[in-house]
């Protein structure tokens, strides 16, 4: 039998969960796994739901479910199981290489269609996977030109999302309005702690004890965004600067990995400037 994967997001209301069931179960679908929550600030039910079973037209079962479900509802059946990614970069290569290497050995549940960097540093790397490689120069430019070539590649391939690989330059409103919710972003501390730039300097001046990643959705707000993963690592007195910046690109490649194995499996929902994530 074939797998059927079904997302729902809706304004809540009493017997959502029997009634989806039933139109499910209507349309011969077994359900296999069924994870569902209701977000009470928003009132907002939000569903994710494994079934085994033929399901020749799946327009009339997401039909029959927006005709039944409330106002507002979202409903994808069997999304894409493999998401296109365009990966942005600076100078660092911890957080693209890991990306690289499971999109080679076809782990990542993703494919890197094209890498893009402000500087050219990382385009032999990336090339010698066979992936394109843009170089586009902030530097001999307004912003709005600049990332209006960034768009213009991004645009050429379409991809489901967007990764900031240690991209180390803040993106204009406009930017993150034209793709919204496909811009992915991994910063270099345990979220609110640290924003912006240098974060392990200024761990390091603060004398914390843990250091961290933060996998989130990018927004207007610098390092504000929708948090889908967190980590953090104990660090103590001995570390410096350069100690913790060395323990955290391990945690930083880590926690990106899991956010993009969230993403691509389509567990992760966003609500207002929280996530829903189904593990």
């Amino acid at each position: 039998m074939k797998d059927t994967l079904i997302l729902i997001e809706c304004d809540d209301q009493v017997g959502l969960v029997a009634l989806i069931a039933k139109i499910v179960a209507k349309h011969q679908l077994n359900i296999t796994a069924m994870r569902e929550f209701v977000d009470q600030t928003a009132a907002r039910f939000f569903a994710r739901i494994e079934c085994k079973g033929d399901l020749p037209h799946p327009d009339m079962l997401k039909e029959e479910l927006y005709d039944l479900l409330p106002s507002a509802s979202r409903v994808l059946i069997n999304p894409s199981t493999l998401k296109r990614i365009v990966v942005m970069v600076t100078k660092e290569h911890h957080c693209l290489a890991d990306i690289l290497v499971r999109d080679f050995f076809n782990t990542l549940g993703a494919k890197v269609d094209a890498v893009i960097g402000n500087y050219d540093d990382l385009r032999i790397f990336t090339e010698k996977f066979n992936v394109p490689y843009y170089f586009i120069d902030h530097y001999n430019q307004s912003k709005e030109d600049y990332e209006e070539e960034i768009a213009k590649v991004i645009d050429l391939y379409q991809p489901d999302y967007i990764i900031l690989a240690k991209y180390m330059r803040i993106l204009s409103p406009e930017m993150v309005e034209r793709f919204q919710g496909k811009l992915i972003n991994i910063h270099h501390s345990f979220l609110p702690a640290f924003v912006g730039a240098n974060p392990y300097r200024q761990a390091f001046e603060r004398g914390v004890k843990l250091i961290g990643a933060t996998a989130h959705f990018v927004t207007d707000d610098l390092d504000e965004g929708p948090i889908i993963v967190q980590q953090t690592i104990p660090v103590n007195h001995t570390f410096n600067v350069i100690d913790k910046v060395k323990s955290g690109k391990e945690i930083e490649k880590a926690v990106l990995s899991k956010a993009l194995q969230l993403l691509v499996e389509d567990r992760v929902f966003v609500s207002g400037n929280k996530t829903i994530v189904f593990e």
